[in-house]
C-alpha cells in the first residue's frame, strides 16, 4: 500500500489538494484499518500528506515534500516524469560530489583510502565481465564511502540519495550494456587522487564522472523516448 499510493502522489494521479479518507484508502488497497493508518503515518513523515479530523488525509504541494527521501525519490524514477527527477537529481550530485572528492582527499583516513583504490580496482574487473549487478554494488559503495571520507555529515547523508541514482539508471536501463571504460578509468583517477591526498585532481576527476553520467542518461532517454 506504501508503495502504490506513494506512487501515486509522486506521479501527480493524486494532485496536491486531493483529500482521502481512511476508508477510502482501506477500500483502495484492500488494507486493514492499521496498516492504512500506518502507511499514512509515513507519508506524513515525508511530508507527502497531513491528516485532520473530519477532513481526512490531505495531499501535500511538493514543495513541502522531503525531496531527499530515498523511497520518494524511487518512486520519481520510476514513474512517467523519469527524465526530469533525473534531471534534478544529476544536478544535486554535479553540487555535491565534487567538492566531496575535494575534501576525501584532504580528510579521509589511511584505511579509508585503501578501501577506495579497491574499490576501483573491483569496478575495472566487474566491468570488463559485463556484470553490472555487482558493478552497481561496488560503485555505490565507492560513492558511499567517498562521500562519508569528505568527513562533512550533510555529505554523508545524500549517499541514499545518490544510491538510488545509481540504482535506478541500471534498473531503468539507463546504463550501458558494458560501463564505459572512460568512466571507469575516471573513479580510479579519484581513488589515485584521493591516495595522494590531491584534492584539485580528486575534484576534477569526480565532476567528470558527473558529467560523463548526465550526458549517458541523455542519451538513453533520448533513445528510449525515440523507440
Amino acid at each position: 500500500m506504501l508503495d502504490g499510493l506513494g506512487a501515486a502522489i509522486a506521479s501527480g494521479e493524486l494532485a496536491p489538494g486531493a483529500v482521502l479518507r481512511s476508508e477510502e484508502l482501506q477500500e483502495r488497497y484492500g488494507a486493514s484499518r492499521t496498516v492504512a493508518r500506518e502507511v499514512v503515518r509515513v507519508l506524513e513523515t515525508m511530508g507527502l500528506t497531513s491528516s485532520r479530523r473530519r477532513v481526512g488525509v490531505t495531499v501535500r504541494e511538493p514543495a513541502e515534500w522531503n525531496h531527499y527521501d530515498p523511497r520518494l525519490i524511487r518512486w520519481q524514477l520510476d514513474g512517467a516524469d523519469r527524465p526530469a527527477a533525473l534531471r534534478t537529481l544529476t544536478e544535486l550530485r554535479s553540487a555535491v560530489e565534487p567538492c566531496a572528492a575535494r575534501f576525501a582527499a584532504i580528510r579521509a583516513t589511511p584505511e579509508e583510502r585503501g578501501r577506495i583504490r579497491a574499490l576501483a580496482v573491483h569496478l575495472q574487473r566487474t566491468a570488463r565481465a559485463r556484470d553490472l549487478d555487482t558493478f552497481l554494488g561496488h560503485d555505490v559503495a565507492f560513492h558511499d564511502l567517498l562521500l562519508s571520507a569528505s568527513r562533512n555529515p550533510m555529505f554523508a547523508q545524500l549517499s541514499s540519495v545518490v544510491a538510488e541514482v545509481l540504482a535506478g539508471r541500471t534498473g531503468h536501463g539507463l546504463m550501458p550494456d558494458e560501463p564505459q571504460p572512460e568512466a571507469v578509468a575516471l573513479h580510479v583517477e579519484v581513488a589515485e587522487a584521493i591516495d595522494l591526498a590531491d584534492p584539485v585532481r580528486a575534484e576534477r576527476a569526480m565532476r567528470d564522472i558527473v558529467e560523463q553520467a548526465r550526458e549517458e542518461i541523455a542519451a538513453a532517454v533520448s533513445s528510449n523516448l525515440g523507440d
